[in-house]
């Protein structure tokens, strides 16, 4: 057995982790509480097996690729990084991508991951068109939205559970360049960052970092980047139509101590972030793909700045109706505490397209914690406020939410469910995130 634990590095748990290399093989690994693995980029659970795990990363091929149509077939484990630096200078990049390129394809379709631009353009499902899936039953099945559409939609956002993602067929979207057009617009507080993030519906892409340890008339100032994929002759003299995706420069070589991060460090930050960003607001420039879709990036093992027992990211979405009223609320409450992190972000999403599909309608807030003191009871205080609310928790970041706010949130769980079980009666694909949540006990 290997300890195993996903980005946030809580928890950590026993799992065999197997590493094949062939399909068959893959097939051969599945047995009672096996999940896939890509990348390890989920945060919590949801990636480790109840008894082994089988990582997928040896599976990174490009099958074929259609340059009139942006169309391509590649295995699951190729991650976004490699499919934007092999295809970006051809003149094509993913219509979604999330917070890291260091993400799998079969990962990303699991967990349906949203970018910056779901509240126009949607998540990473609505532009897959078919899964190659390999069920708890041993079948391998092509799924699609004419072919076996239940499993197809039950995939996308199913955290893996329908079976093991082998290949994908998806859209890419043309790109003149690899550079976007970036806006920062300061908002003074929650409404006015609100305001700003409605008007903006028509921007492509639009992200505000939230300041969430400001208090009082400051509640919920923001930044708001806005986003438009540049064109060629908006580029500086010399510059390349794609810019390099470079490895990261630095690393956190160790883990810090927990006395790192505290309200003094973090209201230091965010001051000096805000006023810097501020400076810039209202003038547009034009930026590298990755440091506006991929910040933390540059940054090698950055997870290591929460310490050794690691962190938890809080990921709601609130529907509209009620979304200014009770963000304000979980707001309050975070700024009070003074330890949220200082990369706290606030979206606005649109319909997802999986049955279990997180996005809804209205504004998701992300924000990481370290695990420390009484944590777990704080962040079971904001669910409450979340799911009277109508909303729900990305599953992807979680790693401790409880059975009944999960059934609250995802009210086609009944529907999953039995589609899960239609494509494994024995249950053999089970995750330390299934066995919390889904599983029977």
């Amino acid at each position: 057995m290997t300890l195993v634990s996903g980005w946030g590095r809580f928890p950590v748990v026993d799992s065999d982790v197997l590493r094949p290399r062939s399909f068959a093989a893959v097939g051969e690994a599945v047995s009672g509480g096996t999940v896939a693995r890509g990348n390890g980029r989920a945060y919590g659970d949801a990636a480790i097996g109840t008894v082994r795990t089988v990582a997928m990363t040896a599976f990174d091929r490009v099958r074929s690729f259609d340059p009139a149509t942006g169309r391509i077939r590649l295995e699951a484990g190729t991650l976004l990084s490699d499919l934007i630096e092999t295809f970006g200078p051809r003149g094509f990049l993913p219509f979604v991508v999330p917070g890291t390129r260091f993400v799998s394809v079969g990962g990303a379709i699991a967990a349906d991951v949203h970018g910056k631009n779901h509240h126009g353009e949607g998540g990473f499902g609505r532009y897959v068109d078919s899964i190659l899936l390999r069920t708890g039953q041993g079948e391998v099945i092509e799924a699609s939205r004419e072919q076996n559409s239940d499993a197809f939609f039950a995939t996308i956002g199913g955290m893996g559970l329908t079976g093991v993602i082998l290949e994908a067929t998806m859209r890419l979207r043309p790109a003149e360049t690899g550079w976007i057009r970036e806006r920062v617009i300061s908002a003074s507080d929650l409404d006015a960052a609100m305001r700003a993030l409605e008007a903006s519906d028509s921007a492509t892409y639009s992200v505000a970092w939230i300041d969430c340890v400001a208090r009082g008339r400051d509640l919920g100032r923001s930044l708001i980047y806005l986003g438009e994929h540049a064109q060629t002759d908006e580029l500086a003299e010399g510059a390349a139509a794609f810019p390099a995706g470079k490895d990261p420069g630095l690393s956190v070589p160790i883990d810090l101590p927990s006395m790192t991060l505290n309200r003094y460090s973090i209201r230091a930050f965010n001051e000096l972030y805000y006023r810097r960003g501020a400076r810039r607001a209202g003038g547009s420039r034009v930026v590298s793909l990755y440091p506006y879709f991929f910040p933390l990036d540059s940054l090698k093992d950055w997870n290591r700045i929460y310490g050794k027992r690691g962190f938890l990211q809080h990921q709601c979405v609130i529907p509209q109706p009620n979304a200014r009223d009770v963000l304000g609320d979980i707001l309050e409450r975070v700024a009070r505490r003074g330890d949220a992190s200082f990369l706290a972000v606030l979206k606005k999403l649109g319909q997802g397209d999986g049955i279990l599909s997180f996005p809804l309608p209205g504004y998701t807030l992300a924000l990481d914690f370290p695990v420390k003191g009484d944590i777990l009871n704080f962040l079971d205080e904001i669910d409450r406020l979340v799911v009277a609310a109508g909303g729900r928790l990305y599953l992807a970041k979680d790693a401790r939410q409880s059975r009944a706010t999960f059934a609250a949130g995802y009210p086609a769980l009944q529907r999953f469910n039995a589609i899960r079980k239609s494509l494994d009666p024995a249950g053999n694909i089970r995750s330390k995130l299934s066995q919390r949540l889904f599983d029977e006990v």
